[in-house]
């Protein structure tokens, strides 16, 4: 029987490609691997550089004792708002310490007190300063004095509160029904005397509180005095802590 003759297939030019194919899949994975690390978290990077170092048979990537940490940029509007409460605080502050340089001999009595809140600075006076016992018209004695408080008010910029409040002893006559008709116009009793010195109107207000809001209790009569007062208020346009100003 004749044997088969054995036929030599020749050589195979496209072997290269099994070579090209392994080395594009590597590279392929490689640029697999750059992007994943391009947006991974810190904690997934450090997981990959231990297990990376491990695989090649040295230590993984330690962390820095001392590395730096990013601080953020302070936000310009925040710094800004910062910037004018202190402004604001040390106007107020400024107005507050006239206020109680104008007000020095009724402060010393008693009478008056200026304090400086989170609504702005209050110059609280007692209502014996300015009126008689369930009236609203002012004493002329008073006059003076709320004319040099204007003048400290006038060319200041902020807007102005006066408030009026009461006892608790009901009031019924003619002129004022109740105490909130007293106190309201107590209170607007001195807003037209602050408009007549010079203080523009249109940053004045009057609010009449009754007995509503005492200070002290209405058991006594000191107390009662206590809370028969007028509070002239210049409002902040930016909040603050409270505090009051010390007598010099």
């Amino acid at each position: 029987m004749a044997r088969k003759r054995y036929e030599d297939p020749g050589e195979n030019h496209e072997r290269w490609l099994i070579s090209y194919a392994d080395f594009i899949t590597l590279l392929f994975a490689f640029f697999v691997v750059m992007y994943a690390i391009s947006s991974v978290n810190e904690g997934k990077y450090k997981v990959f550089s231990q297990s990376l170092g491990n695989a090649f048979g040295g230590p993984g990537q330690k962390e820095e004792a001392n590395n730096a940490q990013l601080m953020p940029l302070p936000n310009p509007l925040l710094r800004k708002r910062t910037e004018a409460m202190k402004r604001e605080r040390e106007r107020l502050t400024r107005l507050a310490t006239d206020l109680k340089q104008t007000m020095a001999p009724l402060l010393k009595s008693g009478k008056v007190r200026v304090t400086q809140n989170s609504r702005g600075v209050s110059v609280e006076i007692n209502a014996s300063v300015l009126f008689d016992p369930g009236d609203a018209k002012l004493q002329p004695e008073s006059v003076q004095a709320l004319r040099s408080l204007a003048a400290v008010l006038k060319d200041d910029q902020h807007a102005i509160q006066v408030e009026g409040y009461t006892d608790d002893v009901p009031i019924s006559n003619a002129s004022f029904p109740s105490n909130w008709e007293l106190s309201a116009t107590r209170a607007s009793s001195v807003v037209r005397l602050f408009v007549e010195a010079g203080v523009p109107q249109y940053r004045m207000s009057a609010v009449g509180f009754a007995d509503n809001e005492p200070v002290a209790p209405n058991a006594t009569p000191e107390g009662r005095a206590r809370n028969r007062r007028v509070a002239v208020t210049i409002l902040s346009t930016l909040p603050d802590v409270t505090t009051e100003i010390p007598t010099p």
